[in-house]
């Protein structure tokens, strides 16, 4: 007998019926699991029913939109969720929907009126009604859960609020600084530099190594840094090397009054307008990595798979080598890795850039899919304690559909240092701003691969 005939409606079934009663709980289950709220409209409370099923469409409507939106035209959404304002709506939406989720189905469970039902039946539907109810609402709550740490790494290294920028001569340029402030320091050092460029239409980029330890970086007239050091950042002691910029300007905050107002420090300001020099590129943006929190990044991804090559020791210059890094594939810890990413000792900066390089990639590879949602979180706070950055948060859409370009393409390398032909110690600065212009005309040249080269 149909449920919907006259003598046992839904709404007023014959309870003496166990037969009716059972198949009437798994209806419930069943049209309250695919369109929540329709089970109280059927069979109980019309208004939250009907609450529920329009809550339900919004969202089905909101993920569509997200959906056309992400095939079509993804720079747009990304810039409506890449900022703090955009995510704590997804997280509030999340947690409301996991709330009412959970009351629709609870409530399902008391519309299917179990000690009506005989056997197996009722034990059956009370398990797949709770399931079909906690599962969902889970989801949604670890979703929120995602988003909110999500708006907390936003928050917390995005912090500059200003305007979107246009591409300088058709591209986004980075200064990526690399600070050491590590117990065996006083104060933060910029010792890894490097600039990424990328181009705005393609997004084919490069890598441009600058080593620490160069001499002589060139100021325009038009940065601070030109008055007290006009014929380039020279002296006599290791204070002039080009990561002493860092140092200098933090010396000397007078120089840059309004750095902190624009997300940045007068030490950022300083080094880079001594890597524009050395470069002959505008860098547009900053991003400071402090490598003392990339033992937490590290700890984080579950540790780091290196293909050591040779002995590299974890001291600091000049002081007896207790511990190695033996040569070996390893899984590197934070600790491990961070000293495998800094140590000189015994070694040279060139060396030591090339295992940056080389933890970088290994980074980059161990951000899979899997990691990111199994520690997602742990992720997103050890990113918050380690990187800062003056890229606005308006920007973080655009920028981010330009990475997923970035990702698909080659990306062409350039190391200033002695085996390219660059003398650290005396620079030829035109020598190497011609090599800069040569390796960006390199990286434009690589084809997208949605594109086919000109005949």
């Amino acid at each position: 007998m149909s449920l919907l005939e006259a003598g046992s409606p839904i709404r007023h079934p014959d309870a003496r019926r166990p037969e009716v009663m059972q198949r009437r709980g798994w209806w419930l289950v069943a049209i309250g699991f695919l369109l929540p709220g329709s089970a109280q409209v059927l069979a109980g409370n019309r208004r939250l029913g009907r609450f529920g099923i329009a809550a339900t469409l919004v969202l089905l409507a909101l993920l569509v939109l997200a959906a056309i939106l992400w095939f079509g035209w993804r720079g747009a959404l990304l810039t409506l969720l890449g900022n703090s304002i955009g995510l704590l709506v997804v997280e509030v939406l999340l947690i409301a929907y996991a709330i009412l989720w959970l009351v629709l189905g609870l409530d399902t469970l008391r519309l299917a009126r179990l000690p009506k039902v005989q056997g197996k039946a009722r034990a059956a539907i009370a398990v797949v009604s709770v399931l079909a109810t906690v599962a969902p609402a889970a989801l949604a709550g670890y979703g929120a859960s995602l988003v909110d740490a999500t708006r907390g790494l936003v928050g917390d290294v995005f912090e500059f609020a200003g305007p979107p920028v246009e591409p300088v001569d058709g591209r986004y340029t980075f200064l990526l600084l690399g600070g050491d402030a590590g117990e065996d320091r006083v104060g933060m050092r910029a010792d890894s530099m490097t600039v990424v460029t990328v181009n705005a239409e393609t997004g084919a980029a490069t890598m441009i190594g600058v080593p620490r330890n160069m001499r002589n970086a060139p100021f325009s007239e038009g940065s601070p840094m030109w008055g007290p050091w006009p014929n380039g950042f020279d002296c006599t002691s290791s204070d002039c090397l080009l990561n002493g910029t860092y140092t200098y300007g933090e010396a000397h905050p007078e120089l840059y009054p309004d750095a902190a107002a624009n997300g940045s420090s007068p030490g950022i300001e300083a080094t880079r307008d001594a890597v524009e020099g050395v470069t002959g590129l505008e860098l547009q943006f900053y991003v400071l990595v402090d490598m003392h929190g990339f033992e937490d990044l590290v700890n984080a991804l579950g540790g780091l798979e290196l293909e050591v090559t040779q002995r590299v020791p974890i001291a600091i210059e000049g002081e007896p080598v207790r511990e190695w890094i033996e040569p070996g594939t390893h899984t590197l810890d934070g600790h491990d890795a961070l000293w495998y990413a800094r140590s000189r000792a015994g070694t040279s900066d060139y060396d030591r850039m090339q295992r940056q390089r080389q933890v970088q990639e290994a980074i980059i590879r161990q951000f899979t899919p899997q990691t990111l949602l199994t520690k997602y979180t742990q992720l997103a706070q050890a990113g918050q304690d380690m990187v800062q950055s003056d890229v606005p948060q308006s920007m973080i859409g655009s920028l981010s559909e330009l990475a997923l370009r970035t990702r698909e393409l080659p990306i062409t390398n350039l190391e200033l240092v002695p085996s390219s032909g660059v003398n650290t110690g005396d620079p030829d600065f035109e020598q190497i701003h011609a090599m800069v212009q040569e390796a960006l005309a390199e990286a434009d040249a690589v084809v997208p691969p949605t594109e086919t080269p000109a005949p």
